[in-house]
């Protein structure tokens, strides 16, 4: 994945983590939050649920609700406010369009 929205300018000597998105795998730096570690891969941050619009956040601070993404256990979570952590598995649209080819 690359072109991303976010482009890092400092601080790149942070250790790496490992996680998935979408079932690839990918890497942030420690201390990234989900949605810098997101943006920095691509342009957008996930679907919209009821259109076929891509969300990038837009509070960036936990307020608007435009930032939810999912684990792939099903649980939402805030890409804003929550701290990538090593392993996460995270997916960029809702659980009921898993299934769908």
């Amino acid at each position: 994945m690359t072109g991303g929205r976010v482009h890092r300018l400092a601080e790149r000597d942070r250790a790496v983590v490992a996680f998935h998105l979408d079932g690839a795998p990918v890497s942030a730096l420690s201390g990234d939050t989900v949605l810098t570690a997101i943006l920095s891969l691509r342009p957008i941050l996930r679907q919209a649920e009821f259109g076929p619009e891509g969300r990038a956040g837009f509070c960036l601070m936990g307020a608007c609700q435009d930032c939810w993404i999912w684990q792939e256990r099903g649980f939402r979570l805030r890409a804003c406010s929550t701290e990538i952590r090593s392993g996460m598995r995270l997916r960029t649209v809702a659980p009921q369009a898993w299934d769908r080819p």
